[in-house]
């Protein structure tokens, strides 16, 4: 991998044959884990400028117009998060001379209170090539990490590394977006809540038409509108990957985004009751969707023993061949019916953005005996196409090495570009889940790539429930994959097995037997990372957040001694501890398992409010927690760490002064904390430690976070003024 400084520049031809699709890594970390930012490209023409609306690509229109650049979203790293941006290289208009690629910081935060500010580009293999660290980025909030564009019809790549001490704002203006100002965001604001009540009686008729235009860009005097500065993502909405379109005639009824469910700023211009001409309305953010709705329509069944038709249906399924034959077929055919979602599971692996295809069961040679893949995917773009072999696994069975090791040899004498395997475990950095050889002797290269179920059922929650899709039928079609796969007797339901190692190692923390450096604890640690990592991707889905597992390890220490150290932690003090970091939340949402005790603990830290008498700031806090639990722990926490007066919500509810500090010292915050009996057994059964986990996250969510979130210090919404830079 070449490593580059500032201002260089290299052919990427040069590094690579496989470059006419590659993957941009944006990452960085922080001493909290906490720091983050949002990633953007700008596709710019020979003259420096945006061409139009579509050139803007950011996190609230997460693919460009023609589909030649796609944000990924974040993937947990070793220090800390990369975000991921895929370039279809070959599917860029030639009028596009150059990709600027950048992110953004908001709220006043720079990009000097990160560390490890870096850019990393891998070729269509999953290769990495090349790598540049930006030093000392200082009092920025915005900075570009690199550029990709043409010299004689070849694509380079240049380290950038500029800063913009004005932000966003300034880096878009820079390029030629014109970017509304506060007051004219404030104005737009004030006539959408002027026209309230005439809108009122317009969202009790028929569902809107939910397609809407992209409007994040503008290219200046090229005659489009001017757009709208966002500001930084929220909970609330998280725009479609994809334009919208009517629901065609005779499609399945679903819920559709309606007037009366989607707020007033995102209704369709159209929709709106206008009073008079004010003159030309500045394009919005809000991109129209269509999802399904979270509440059901009443059913038309008798009782309760009548079952829906379902798409997929899986009563029927007895054996794991049957399992792994049917949810291969039903996973492929939704990628190829549904372009968003077919999309947005290759895109990652190098795939081009073009026309899919699927097939299950093909049989291709290989010595004496064919071999039968699960299934493969192709994609083609311009007339080239692009291949992978799909390996499926469903329940608890695991892949096989020789199995995917003859995928990847058949790959490379055919010259296909990649193998994937889709199972129920989880792919950790540094833990492969199978051990192929590579042949470095062959010119072609194979990308091995793994996708858990977890992961496949998150991405169409993402999809039907929070960013939407291009029409009505492929909503329901998503819904009826979703219901497919959370169904018990499909066999994709995620991670379910902590090892062989989990009684061993709960015995050895019981007879206090387990010593430090035992190779048994370093295993329970990796399946208690799948497991977390497997609880963000299910809580993530719910809430339409970017949910991450916390990182926090010494600066430049590899997965391999991060695990090291927690083993041994582990065997020291016989707990396991993870951090979630939830989109919108003041502080991490901590998980830590006693194996000593059998109790789950599950809290966030609350920053006191800077205003008001500190018996106030404790009541505010008691209102917030009006539905939680009795048996919530609240803790005092106090400025230099000292312990501070706690209790629970059941005690403290008549008696709040009881959470003052005696000795009058400054309030910093508010723990707040559930314990609960965690199962014994290392599967998902009822009982089971894996079911309990998740269970207790999802609780502690709903009935304590979901209330702070709702009524506490919130990150603005899109299509709100921008935060002064």
């Amino acid at each position: 991998m070449r490593t580059m400084v500032k201002g260089a520049n290299v052919g990427l031809s040069a590094l690579s044959e496989d470059v006419g699709s590659v993957v941009v890594s944006l990452g960085w970390s922080s001493a909290t884990g906490e720091g983050d930012a949002d990633v953007s490209v700008l596709l710019l023409d020979e003259n420096g400028k945006v061409r139009d609306d579509a050139d803007f690509c950011f996190y609230n229109t997460p693919v460009a117009g023609d589909g030649s650049v796609q944000l990924l979203g974040k993937t947990p790293s070793t220090d800390g998060d990369e975000d991921r941006i895929s370039f279809d290289l070959d599917a860029v208009p030639q009028a596009v001379d150059r990709l600027v690629i950048a992110a953004s910081r908001y709220r006043g935060a720079r990009f000097g209170e990160l560390d490890d500010l870096r850019v990393t580009l891998a070729d269509s293999a999953g290769e990495a090539l090349l790598s540049f660290s930006v030093e000392e980025a200082g009092e920025v909030s915005a900075l570009v990490f690199g550029e990709l564009y043409r010299r004689s019809g070849a694509w380079k790549f240049r380290a950038v590394g500029q800063g913009y001490a004005s932000g966003l704002a300034g880096l878009a203006g820079d390029f030629g977006v014109d970017i509304d100002d506060d007051a004219a965001a404030a104005e737009a604001e004030a006539e959408d809540s002027a026209a309230g009540d005439r809108t009122a009686a317009l969202e009790s008729k028929e569902p809107v038409e939910t397609a809407g235009r992209d409007t994040e860009a503008d290219g200046g005097a090229r005659g489009a509108a001017g757009v709208a500065l966002p500001a930084p993502r929220s909970a609330t909405a998280t725009p479609s990957a994809a334009g919208t379109a009517a629901p065609e005639a005779g499609a399945p009824a679903v819920g559709v985004a309606t007037a009366a469910s989607a707020p007033r700023s995102a209704l369709p211009d159209a929709a709106r009751p206008v009073a008079a001409a004010p003159g030309p309305r500045r394009p919005r953010t809000a991109r129209k969707k269509v999802t399904i709705q979270r509440v059901a329509k009443k059913s038309l069944a008798e009782n309760d023993a009548w079952q829906p038709a379902r798409l997929f249906p899986v009563p029927a399924l007895r054996t794991d061949r049957e399992r792994e034959t049917r949810a291969t077929s039903v996973v492929l055919a939704v990628m190829a019916q549904v372009p968003e979602f077919g999309r947005r599971l290759t895109a990652g692996f190098g795939a081009p953005a073009g026309r899919m295809e699927t097939f299950t069961e093909v049989s291709l040679p290989h010595g004496d005996t064919p071999r039968r893949p699960d299934g493969v995917i192709r994609v083609e773009r311009a007339g080239k196409l692009w291949t992978a072999l799909v390996e499926t696994k469903t329940n608890g069975n695991p892949l096989k090495d020789d199995q995917v090791q003859a995928y990847m040899d058949i790959a490379a004498r055919r010259g296909y570009e990649a193998v994937i395997t889709l199972s129920n475990d989880v792919a950790l950095e540094g833990s492969p889940l199978v051990a192929v050889r590579v042949d470095g002797r062959r010119k072609h290269k194979v990308a091995l790539w793994h996708l858990s179920w977890a992961d496949v059922a998150h991405q169409a929650q993402m999809l039907i429930r929070h960013e939407g899709v291009g029409n009505a039928a492929h909503a329901w079609i998503l819904a009826e994959l979703l219901q497919y796969l959370q169904h018990e007797n499909s066999g994709c339901h995620g991670f379910q097995n902590m090892g062989a190692s989990w009684v061993p190692v709960r015995k050895g923390i019981d007879d206090e037997t387990l010593c430090v450096g035992d190779p048994r604890a370093v295993q329970v640690i990796e399946s208690w990372e799948r497991l977390v990592r497997q609880v963000c991707l299910g809580l993530g889905g719910e809430l339409g957040q970017k949910v991450l597992p916390l990182q926090r390890s010494r600066r430049g220490a590899g997965p391999t001694v991060r695990r090291t150290e927690q083993a041994d932690q582990l065997c020291a003090q016989g707990r396991l501890e993870a951090g979630l970091r939830i989109e919108g939340m003041p502080g991490a949402l901590t998980l830590s398992a006693d194996l000593r005790t059998g109790k789950l603990r599950t809290s966030v830290d609350v920053p006191s409010a800077e205003q008001g008498y500190p018996l106030s700031r404790i009541k505010r806090l008691l209102r917030q927690l009006e539905a939680a639990p009795a048996d919530l722990h609240i803790e005092t926490l106090l400025e230099g760490d000292a312990p501070g007066p706690r209790g629970t919500l059941e005690r403290l509810r008549p008696e709040p002064a009881d959470l003052l500090p005696r000795d009058g010292a400054q309030i910093a915050g508010f723990r707040l904390s559930l314990l609960k009996g965690m199962g014994s057994g290392r599967g998902s059964a009822e009982t089971g430690f894996i079911r309990s986990v998740d269970g207790a996250v999802h609780r502690f969510h709903t009935t304590v976070v979901a209330h702070l979130d709702a009524k506490g210090p919130r990150r603005g919404r899109t299509g709100d003024a921008p935060p002064a830079e």
